[in-house]
């Protein structure tokens, strides 16, 4: 045979046996493809999403420090300004550019506005795309009350050049006139930029820097002038490349964005279960016809490839639809939730969608990929088969029959067992992750050993249609495991995100009963901008009527680690010896050794990213000073991912000279109301309108707001496995009833009519449906104490109490059963609607 002729042979045969499968089985394989679809979509939505606010944010970073080569940062009660001089007059500095850098508040407005101080001349030689001279008046550039804003703070705040621009520092407000517009090129981020001398009285920080950029001498080692200068700084400053103020704001999303990404990936592999039960069950109704084509000269190697031809043409479609798809949602998103996907990381920044054409090939790939991968199983066992057996009826179970083997499955389950107890891998869950696949994966192989013996001790019903039905899950459990196996894969992901997420969200609710004790809570900014409570207004706080007891906090941050985003430090007003008033403690409280340095409680995540243990004792930077404290206990915080210290605010305030407080919590005397009190505050506090004043009750309506946009995605994403897991019921039951016409066509010749035969079918899709979602509950609830215990600590490091959302779990298991009887009752109806007497002679 010449080429054109096998050319010619071999497109025929892809025409009758992959396009014509794909045309009989249209409906089937058009929910292969979604399946596909949903989970490449999910995929790139998330990771170009992601990747806009990050690269868009690492932009802005980039903008700021110029053509810096290192800079000098602090905590955000930044640093005295006698460092800049020191640095200024190394012989290896070509250039210093100090700057104050404050989260300003804004009257009215919960989000604050980045204001920048610099030294106009000096910014102009190191950052000159930051501050173009053209259209700038040089007066303006060193007034003290002008501030230039960026395009994208002028469009958000509605403001031009002359306008004024309110900012509020402490409980004050003072005011600012807008002298024009950085220049178009600079970074997309709410940004304003003021001379370094107004901004440091403009917003009482007379005497402090924030950040100093140093452009150093050619030749000299970046490197080694960080190691030099880093020994020589004051605790809690770190001198480092601009990028690495990137890779933090990267770092601390990061644990957010792969666990979305993860989750999507879940769906694409549920999509690529529903290619392999479409095509595994496609392939048991044509064994006759696929025996044949070996019998008329197919090579396996042939037979193999035009099975996988099927895979290949169901994965390039979905893939394709998938990234049509995700692109939109990742344009719907930036809009919607930000470019942090609700998880609050980037605010201030917006994000432009991007598309990547190498994320973009990934997913396409990926998708294209687990098709064939759902494929390759049916294709290699048809393959392997011999045409003669193939030829004859019966063999179908025999197929089968290969898959009733336990130690695969065994060994699987083992191995993902011992995953659970590996440890982090760069703080993510990588081995959580593969624990769950190798769980999903060995459930899965051991379905039909597991239908096989539960089958066997089922008792024989009453009526006939149901015995049949016993009897024929008996003695083919073959085919009734693939069904089994679909409703186990997408219902015990269903049940592991339900329970995770109930979990969280009730752990988030009693945690906010034990951390709100107070009758009315006080805050000064929600965002810990320039807005502060002096201690004038503490004084007014304590002596308003109606006021019994006020706990102030302040909240500071501190850099312990230059390659990981700011701890919390918290000053509370508290008494130590009732701390567990005061904190939900996990561990603790110890008593500090007489003489010995003050108590401090970490949070969870300072205890697993820094090591520090009750009873350790510990070193922390505040006011540029390292002071020893002995860790006196472990506190539950789902507030800050990076983690919190609390420590006692008197301490604070004589090692820092700090007196500001950032909250109050408030009691109040009997027969005070929270509303007159509130009423009260407002009229004696300075700008008392916008001060945040909240019950209890409010507080956590809020917090449980913030939780479910925060979740918002994840929630998506149930939704997605739960319509997968529909397809898939769907998929399975339709193909079998499909694979069986014979069957039926013969029991209508031994006197069964329609209705008993939907009887019998029903009554299979029933115990079917019930058994693969008794299996996936009980999957679902091992997955999720993955994601609880092993995924959730190891990426965000807090625990969480587990709960069953008993309604959900329950509505969702009638909801698969009822689907899989349902379709098999209409796969009946559709199959004895046609010629019988044809399925009989076929068979």
């Amino acid at each position: 045979m010449n080429p054109r002729e096998a050319l010619s042979g071999w497109a025929l045969l892809w025409q009758a046996a992959v396009l014509g499968s794909l045309r009989r089985n249209l409906g089937r394989a058009a929910l292969s493809v979604l399946g596909i679809a949903f989970g490449v979509a999910l995929g790139v939505a998330v990771t170009l999403i992601n990747g806009a606010a990050v690269n868009e944010f690492s932009q802005a970073v980039r903008s700021l420090s110029g053509e810096a080569d290192l800079v000098l940062r602090g905590p955000r009660a930044g640093f005295p300004e006698s460092l800049y001089p020191q640095l200024a007059r190394d012989p290896q500095v070509a250039l210093a550019s100090p700057a104050v850098e404050v989260e300003a508040t804004l009257p009215g407005r919960d989000a604050t506005l980045k204001l920048v101080g610099l030294d106009p001349f000096r910014a102009l030689r190191l950052q000159p795309m930051l501050l173009a001279p053209a259209g700038m008046d040089e007066d303006d550039l060193l007034a003290p009350d002008v501030v230039f804003l960026s395009q994208e703070a002028a469009r958000w705040l509605d403001v031009r050049p002359g306008d004024r621009l309110v900012i509020q520092v402490g409980l004050r407000a003072r005011t600012l006139r807008v002298g024009g517009l950085l220049p178009a090129a600079g970074p997309r981020q709410r940004l304003g930029v003021m001379d370094i001398a107004g901004a440091q009285w403009f917003l009482g920080r007379v005497g402090r820097l924030d950040r100093v950029d140093l452009r150093l001498r050619p030749g000299v080692d970046p490197a080694a002038f960080q190691a030099r200068w880093q020994s020589r700084l004051p605790a809690g400053l770190t001198l480092a490349p601009p990028q690495a103020a990137g890779q933090r704001a990267e770092n601390l999303s990061r644990a957010y964005r792969v666990n979305l990404t993860v989750l999507s990936l879940v769906a694409l592999f549920t999509g690529a279960f529903l290619v392999f039960s479409t095509l595994a069950m496609a392939v048991l109704r044509r064994r006759a016809q696929l025996a044949l084509l070996r019998v008329l000269g197919v090579t396996p190697r042939g037979l193999v490839l035009l099975l996988l031809g099927e895979g290949l043409l169901i994965g390039l479609v979905g893939a394709a639809l998938g990234l049509a798809l995700g692109v939109g949602l990742a344009a719907a998103g930036l809009q919607l939730l930000g470019g942090d996907l609700g998880g609050g990381y980037f605010q201030g920044v917006r994000p432009q969608l991007q598309p990547d054409a190498g994320t973009l090939f990934i997913f396409f790939a990926l998708g294209v990929g687990v098709a064939l991968l759902g494929a390759l199983a049916p294709a290699l066992e048809m393959a392997r088969t011999a045409p003669a057996p193939a030829l004859r009826g019966g063999d179908v179970e025999r197929a089968l029959g290969r898959l009733h083997r336990a130690w695969p499955g065994l060994l699987l389950l083992g191995l993902g067992l011992l995953a659970t107890r590996a440890p982090p891998v760069r703080d993510l869950p990588l081995f959580g992750y593969l624990a769950i696949a190798l769980m999903l994966v060995g459930v899965v192989l051991l379905m039909p050993t597991l239908l096989g013996g539960i089958t066997r001790r089922l008792p024989l019903p009453v009526a006939a249609p149901a015995q049949i039905a016993v009897a024929q899950l008996r003695g083919a459990p073959g085919q009734a495991a693939v069904a089994v196996a679909a409703i186990v894969v997408s219902f015990s992901l269903m049940v592991s995100m339900a329970i995770m997420v109930a979990s969280f969200r009730q752990s988030v609710d009693d945690w906010l009963g034990q951390v709100l004790p107070a009758d009315l809570y006080l805050r000064a900014n929600q965002t810990l901008g320039s807005a502060f409570f002096a201690p004038a207004d503490q004084a007014v706080i304590r002596a308003t009527p109606g006021v019994r007891e006020v706990q102030f906090l302040r909240a500071q941050d501190l850099l312990l680690a230059p390659d990981k985003p700011a701890v919390a430090l918290l000053a509370r007003d508290l008494d130590p010896a009732r701390i567990g008033a005061h904190l939900p403690l996990l561990d603790g409280p110890l008593a500090p050794p007489a003489g010995g340095p003050p108590p401090v409680w970490i949070s969870e995540a300072v205890q697993d990213l820094y090591g520090y243990r009750p009873g350790q004792i510990v070193h922390l930077p505040i006011a540029g000073r390292q002071h020893a404290f002995f860790v006196a206990g472990v506190w539950r915080d789902y507030a800050r991912q990076w983690g919190a210290i609390v420590l006692e605010r008197p301490l604070y305030r004589r090692l820092s000279g700090d007196d500001g407080a950032s909250d109050a919590a408030i009691w109040l005397t009997p027969g005070a109301t929270p509303q007159g009190v509130i009423a009260a505050l407002r009229a004696r506090l300075p700008l008392g309108r916008q001060v945040e004043m909240r019950v209890p009750t409010e507080i956590r309506q809020i917090s449980l707001a913030i939780f479910d946009r925060s979740f918002a995605v994840t929630y998506v994403l149930e939704v997605v496995a739960i319509l997968i897991g529909l397809f898939g019921i769907s998929n399975s039951f339709s193909a079998q009833v499909l694979a069986r016409r014979g069957e039926f066509g013969m029991l209508r010749h031994l006197g069964m009519d329609r209705r008993q035969i939907g009887a019998m079918l029903a009554t299979e899709a029933g115990i079917v449906g019930a058994l693969g979602v008794g299996v996936g509950l009980l999957l679902g609830w091992v997955i999720s104490l993955i994601l609880i215990f092993v995924v959730n600590r190891q990426s965000f490091h807090w625990s969480m109490d587990l709960h069953l959302p008993g309604p959900l779990l329950a509505g969702l298991a009638g909801l698969l059963v009822l689907a899989a009887t349902l379709t098999a009752v209409g796969s009946a109806r559709q199959v004895m609607g046609r010629d019988i007497v044809r399925a009989v002679r076929e068979e």
